[in-house]
């Protein structure tokens, strides 16, 4: 009952038709949703017209790329580059009927050539990257520095609580050490007034000689320069010839070079064996950004009565030589090898061990002649073994044929 009386709800009332008015009324049919056919295959085209329209398509995709490109880059470019005129239609059109055997890529450089588009400009890299400045260097003499890293833990601990009672943010991890000082990390970058606190610490300490204690400084980098336009014999009538001292002497006159440090002595080079002009190569202390050496790139001073110029230089910074394995092509920080080698007989242990240690210090009765112990207090007095060619001189002797090799020395 319930189900009759649902459906009689929802089917529709046909009133009955009488008279002579009688209209056909069509019944409604319930719609079903059908795939509509498929359509007809469209008719294949031949190989040739395939072709043509492959060719066009790829012709014009530069074209469309440089279009869209257009609009995205006209806020990068300057007003002169903005107003050039793009890549023209009937040019490439042109270039294709004159050569049809090259493909879009090759019409593209052609057509670039053609409108001057394809001047590259060289790059000079001058500056070398330094470390990280997430630390403190500290140059000080070789016995200061045995003397300092006794107690290195003590030390973290009392600049950490230094730097805490001045109220900044910078902390102290770790110290190590080298033959030349010692070097402070840090966890951010120190401002002057937190280096001043560490080097004020530094050279109070116990047992330091503070006279042989350099100022603290974070890490730089180099910049590479040369100086052009000045003889190799300045002076008239004279043959005495331009030497590096009289260069330092002048850089440090000039005004140009008030906040510019040297980072070694300048040196003078002639252009070539026959010629009498002279070229200047100076390296300066700089940061990774070049800062320094942009302010002095194209800058004119007198030297005499000539006028010189200063120019860029491709760095030169050398071949980096491992201080933990004494070999040449990498730097300390990113040795492999576990432990230390003696510079002298490469052997696994530090040099205040070698006595202990060494191979070449022990008794050996089975060699002819039998070597004998060296004595407690005095130096190794056998031949040394080079970690790089196992020659008998030092691992950073320039006796050896790496180090030639590296510094194309002969």
């Amino acid at each position: 009952m319930l189900r009759n009386k649902i459906s009689s709800k929802f089917t529709p009332r046909i009133s009955p038709t009488s008279g002579a008015n009688k209209k056909e009324i069509l019944k409604s049919t319930p719609v079903t949703i059908n795939k509509a056919p498929p359509l007809p295959p469209l008719p294949a085209k031949s190989k040739k017209e395939i072709n043509d329209i492959s060719k066009y398509f790829q012709l014009m995709k530069p074209l469309v790329k440089n279009n869209t490109q257009g609009s995205k880059d006209n806020s990068r470019k300057s007003y002169a580059q903005a107003s050039k005129p793009s890549a023209n239609t009937s040019e490439v059109l042109k270039i294709k009927e004159t050569f049809p055997s090259l493909n879009a890529k090759k019409i593209d450089q052609v057509n670039s050539i053609v409108n001057g588009q394809n001047k590259s400009t060289s790059c000079i890299k001058m500056t070398t990257k330094s470390p990280s400045r997430k630390q403190v260097i500290i140059p000080m003499s070789g016995d200061n520095v045995s003397f300092f890293m006794k107690n290195s833990s003590l030390h973290v601990a009392n600049i950490n609580r230094l730097l805490r009672n001045a109220k900044t943010d910078i902390l102290v991890d770790y110290i190590c050490s080298d033959n030349t000082g010692i070097t402070i990390v840090t966890n951010k970058v120190s401002q002057q007034s937190d280096m001043t606190i560490i080097g004020h610490y530094v050279k109070n300490s116990d047992d330091i000689n503070a006279l042989q204690v350099e100022d603290s400084h974070l890490p730089k980098s180099k910049s590479y320069l040369k100086i052009i336009g000045i003889p190799f014999y300045p002076h008239t009538n004279s043959q005495e010839k331009l030497n590096s001292t009289n260069i330092e002497s002048i850089l440090k006159q000039n005004h140009i070079f008030n906040n510019i440090s040297l980072v070694s002595k300048p040196r003078v080079i002639k252009v070539s064996p026959k010629s009498d002009m002279a070229i200047i190569w100076i390296d300066i202390w700089d940061i990774q950004s070049g800062h320094n050496a942009k302010m002095l790139i194209n800058r004119c001073f007198n030297i005499g009565n000539y006028i010189v110029t200063i120019r860029g230089a491709n760095m030169n910074p050398g071949i980096p030589q491992c201080k933990n394995c004494w070999k040449w092509g990498h730097a300390t920080f990113s040795c492999r090898i576990r432990g230390t080698k003696y510079i002298k007989c490469n052997g696994p242990h530090k040099s205040e061990h070698h006595r202990e240690f060494g191979w070449c210090c022990k008794v050996n009765d089975k060699i002819n002649p039998p070597r004998l112990e060296t004595k407690k207090g005095k130096p190794c007095p056998h031949l040394f073994k080079c970690s790089n060619c196992k020659g008998d001189h030092q691992a950073d002797s320039n006796q050896c044929p790496f180090w030639r090799h590296q510094f194309n020395r002969e």
